[in-house]
């Protein structure tokens, strides 16, 4: 088996085409990549097309896909129902400036599928919802500032941009004015009497935004009680709580989170499945708070009394055409519940081979994700086949393993034909298969054997 440093080598020699993709992108893109995420050394993945649970890239290398468009794409790729629809739409005109018979069918499916959506503005993207939610929350409370929780994800606009990466209390990216850390109270998840007394003292806050998988869909797992004990803490006091479900929303269950475990928002933050894997998201949530939105004709009133929000290509319709498609299969139950199966299989087969092979870690998740973490404090070795261990909502340790330990996983992988969303962790499709569990197990395997030989992952004693 190649060693890491040589693996390198051969993971490049395999690639000559995407080196020279590569190449030309270091004189053109800014960055050398559109997503910091889709950095990659020695050279990123350049997709060529997918189909189904797989994708192959443009020297012609295959891999089962548990990325899957990040996560947009619960259908697989190319679905061909989603085709036809795109192909369809676009005889007739692929961008209006105008509303259109679509965006009102996507909506009504939005409506029927999320218990928080009473009423919908679609947006073009993740970023966007939490932001236009946070705006919405603050314009109907008179409030200035938001709760938010240590290792949650909401995009990259400034009200959110720091805290989700440990160290938590740095900042998150240059450009940012200081002032924005006066936007929000950031305290780690989990805890009930902490949100209690923050929401007691500080009569300014006027919401609380999180992930309800827990930070980073599901890395760091919280317990449902939280939402329970949360929704009914922040109604006590006026405060809005949003549901980021960019990720969850219609993947672990067709409701997404609060359809799951029955707690439902004032505000809902979608984007990826909602608009069947094209680009567009919506904030959805309680027809009080979205009549903000609402123009009436008085100009005091539209200039001064409400929501100002505009956006090219909000609802557009080649995304109408894919999210209507999208949302018909997924009230069905059927995806959802398929991506389900395949996520649980892939578990217990991954965390088989972590057992067999005695390492300490772990492979858990939501429904239809897949996290892995594997245990580099020694001292905390013996503790770390105690699933309990995963309820202890520590997003510094969850989301904190070794920078290069998780490249070389990434690596390893998709050496053997395996790519994942992000950090150690994937998603499941309804498109996935029997085949795509055993073929990965395999490669997680001979992943996890490759780095412990290298030292870089223990086992238990």
């Amino acid at each position: 088996m190649a060693t890491i440093a040589k693996l390198s080598d051969v993971y490049a020699a395999r690639r000559p085409e995407s080196l020279e993709y590569f190449r030309r992108a270091e004189k053109v893109l800014a960055g050398k990549v559109g997503h910091d995420l889709r950095h990659f050394l020695p050279v990123p993945l350049y997709v060529s097309h997918g189909r189904g649970s797989r994708k192959w890239d443009v020297d012609g290398n295959e891999y089962i896909d548990f990325h899957m468009g990040n996560g947009a794409l619960l259908l697989g790729h190319a679905e061909p129902e989603i085709l036809a629809a795109i192909v369809e739409a676009t005889q007739r005109g692929t961008h209006f400036g105008h509303d259109h018979p679509a965006q009102i069918e996507w909506a009504e499916l939005v409506q029927k599928l999320v218990p928080s959506a009473e009423r919908v503005r679609f947006v073009n993207s993740g970023t966007e919802a939490t932001l236009l939610a946070l705006r919405l929350a603050r314009a109907y409370t008179g409030r200035g500032k938001f709760l938010r929780f240590e290792g949650h994800f909401h995009g990259w606009h400034d009200d959110v941009i720091h805290g989700f990466q440990p160290p938590f209390d740095q900042d998150g990216s240059l450009g940012v004015h200081p002032n924005v850390w006066q936007h929000f109270e950031m305290i780690p998840d989990g805890d009930l009497n902490r949100v209690e007394q923050l929401l007691a003292r500080d009569g300014d806050m006027a919401a609380a935004i999180l992930e309800p998988s827990g930070g980073s869909w599901g890395r760091v797992p919280l317990d449902p009680a939280f939402l329970r004990g949360l929704r009914e803490i922040t109604a006590r006091h006026g405060v809005q709580l949003i549901f980021d479900e960019v990720l969850t929303g219609f993947r672990v269950s067709p409701g997404g989170a609060q359809g799951l475990y029955g707690v439902t928002p004032d505000l809902s933050s979608l984007a990826k499945i909602v608009a069947g894997g094209m680009p567009g998201g919506a904030v959805v949530g309680r027809a009080d708070i979205m009549r903000l939105f609402d123009l009436t004709g008085d100009p005091q009133h539209d200039r001064h009394q409400r929501v100002t929000h505009q956006g090219t290509f909000n609802a557009a319709p080649l995304s109408a055409a894919a999210g209507i498609v999208a949302l018909k299969k997924v009230i069905t139950g059927q995806p959802t519940r398929k991506a389900c199966e395949m996520a649980d299989r892939l578990r217990a087969r991954w965390d088989d081979v972590l057992e067999q092979l005695g390492i300490a870690g772990y492979a858990y998740g939501p429904p239809t994700m897949f996290h892995v973490y594997f245990e580099t404090d020694a001292g905390r070795v013996s503790a770390a086949r105690r699933r309990a261990d995963l309820h202890t909502s520590e997003a510094a340790r969850l989301k904190g393993m070794p920078g290069r330990l998780v490249a070389d996983y990434q690596r390893w992988l998709r050496h053997y034909g395996v790519d994942l969303l992000s950090g150690t962790g994937g998603v499941l499709s309804d498109a996935h298969t029997d085949a795509d569990i055993d073929e990965s197990t395999e490669a997680f395997r001979k992943t996890v054997v490759a780095l412990r030989d290298e030292g870089q992952v223990l086992t238990l004693g």
